[in-house]
């Protein structure tokens, strides 16, 4: 169902896939758009559990693109050191594919909220954490992507220094 990477020395296992998907801080969410153009968004998340959550405004493009579309991908890059010297970059990047969806349930919103606070504010105490979920409750959609298949590589200049 999904392509298989061609540069094998260059794949990056699951488990490091899942290490850079959980210290990254943000990402690029790529959707079916407008007229079938690709939609991409600079957008921040957090993962759990094989899963990728988001959060943002109950209406616009992104929110129209899912409803449209439940297949989606997002990519996190980890490394992406400029070698001017090779005219190459030393890279190390994430891609997650999967279906996506606006979350419904208000306990499974709250807990996703929640690992998204505490992931971008991890000194807040529970108390001023719960009081700005709350004040922002009403407008807040949270998007769950359930991650199908991850891929994952690096540049072969990095993938040589951990032989």
């Amino acid at each position: 169902m999904f392509r298989e990477m061609r540069r094998k020395k260059q794949i990056l296992s699951e488990k490091k896939c899942i290490e850079i998907l959980e210290k990254g801080t943000a990402g690029v969410l790529a959707l079916l758009g407008d007229n079938d153009y690709p939609y991409a968004v600079p957008i921040s998340y957090v993962y759990y559990n094989s899963k990728l959550f988001f959060h943002g405004a109950k209406s616009g493009h992104k929110i129209d693109a899912i409803k449209k579309c439940s297949k989606a991908s997002f990519c996190v890059i980890d490394q992406d050191h400029i070698v001017p010297e090779e005219y190459t970059t030393y890279f190390r990047s994430v891609i997650a594919f999967g279906k996506i969806h606006v979350m419904e349930d208000e306990i499974e919103m709250k807990n996703a909220i929640e690992r998204l606070a505490v992931k971008y504010y991890p000194t807040d105490t529970e108390t001023n954490r719960n009081t700005a979920i709350s004040r922002e409750w009403k407008p807040l959609c949270m998007i769950e992507l359930d991650i199908e298949h991850l891929s994952g590589k690096e540049a072969i200049e990095l993938a040589r220094t951990k032989q």
